[in-house]
């Protein structure tokens, strides 16, 4: 008889945690049941799987008792006191948030690139920060095949990112500005609710993605910096490949846009190369042909689980150096999306 499993989602009624259960809905996991978690204030909500309305229950301690599985995307405070007690009760839990992404017992996973990694898990799986995902997603292939030195990077992201709050908050601001107000002082979220300040998003860009540490980096920044080495060598400070990035929100709704500039260690690496491993690699699709005006986008990649690649191009004074341009939906395959998939591969494997 095949094995069903129980799924709860913690953080169920964000907007992450809304498009998990879509994800979930769609997965190849047969689900026995699910457990729907989030604050006090959200219990007693109903929300649909499938066919069946789920009320909303307050996260206890209690609430992961019979659990095999739980998705959880309700910040990284919330995962810290109940993840643990999750894995006291038996479950193995994949987390969205950046509570464990470095801890070195932690594996910190996207499926097409190191799912292997899945299978040291010690109870909890890391889901990495959205725009990291989608910037490993291209550069896995061309490093397996031509090998990676250097990244460069400078993301353009979604103001879903930041959450509810953020979104509208952005849209009352564009609706604000085009009847003539002054929008300078209505900020109260962005560009992060935990610093000091905050200015408006419509109309404008905030080179800032979370608080600032004491070297001038963004939390967000120093994400991608850390992420990227732990994900594709294993350790979070490797010299291997030096990666720096400049993080900017921009008044998109979903799907961040990253110009990525990377140098390879075959020189003689052509446009036509990383166009055919690019192919070949499960879940990108290459957009490439600047000809037709064929590029990626983000309006376009909203609801793919895919990223998408583009703008392609040699730096004409560097030999084995390259710039491209990638999208992807920050909320599915940023977030929701790589869970999903993680929880998949959990289960196939019989690795829970």
């Amino acid at each position: 008889m095949k094995k069903e499993f129980t799924v709860a989602i913690l953080g169920a009624t964000g907007l992450v945690g809304q498009r998990m259960i879509k994800q979930l809905e769609q997965s190849t996991i047969p689900v026995k049941r699910v457990k729907f978690l989030a604050s006090k204030r959200s219990a007693g909500k109903k929300l649909k799987f499938r066919d069946q309305e789920v009320e909303v229950e307050e996260t206890k301690p209690e609430s992961f008792s019979g659990v095999d599985i739980v998705l959880s995307s309700a910040g990284g405070a919330v995962s810290k006191k109940f993840l643990p007690e999750a894995v006291k009760r038996g479950s193995v839990c994949i987390d969205n948030t950046s509570a464990f992404r470095m801890d070195p017992d932690v594996p910190l996973v996207v499926p097409e690139v190191n799912g292997e990694e899945i299978k040291n898990h010690h109870g909890i799986i890391a889901n990495p920060n959205c725009s990291t995902i989608q910037m490993v997603m291209a550069l896995k292939p061309m490093m397996d095949k031509f090998g990676l030195k250097r990244v460069i990077v400078s993301t353009y992201q979604a103001a879903s990112g930041a959450g509810h709050a953020a979104l509208e908050e952005l849209f009352k601001e564009a609706k604000d500005y085009m009847a003539g107000k002054n929008i300078r002082d209505e900020a109260e979220v962005l560009p992060t609710a935990g610093d000091k300040k905050h200015y408006p998003l419509a109309f404008n860009l905030l080179p800032q993605i979370d608080v600032f540490e004491d070297d001038g980096y963004s939390h967000e920044e120093w994400k991608m910096i850390h992420e990227t080495k732990k994900i594709l060598l294993n350790d979070m400070n490797a010299a291997d490949i030096k990666v720096t990035a400049t993080c900017v929100r921009v008044p998109v709704e979903i799907a961040h846009g990253e110009s990525v500039y990377f140098e390879l260690a075959d020189k003689n690496t052509t446009v036509s190369d990383l166009e055919n491993v690019l192919k070949d690699f499960p879940g990108v699709q290459v957009q490439n042909d600047f000809r037709k005006q064929e590029y990626p986008q983000p309006l376009n990649a909203v609801g793919s689980n895919d990223t998408f690649v583009g703008r392609i191009r040699p730096d004409l004074e560097t030999p084995g150096a390259f710039n491209m341009w990638v999208v992807a939906d920050n909320l599915l395959k940023g977030a929701a999306g790589n869970t999903v998939q993680i929880a998949e591969k959990l289960v196939a494997n019989d690795w829970l």
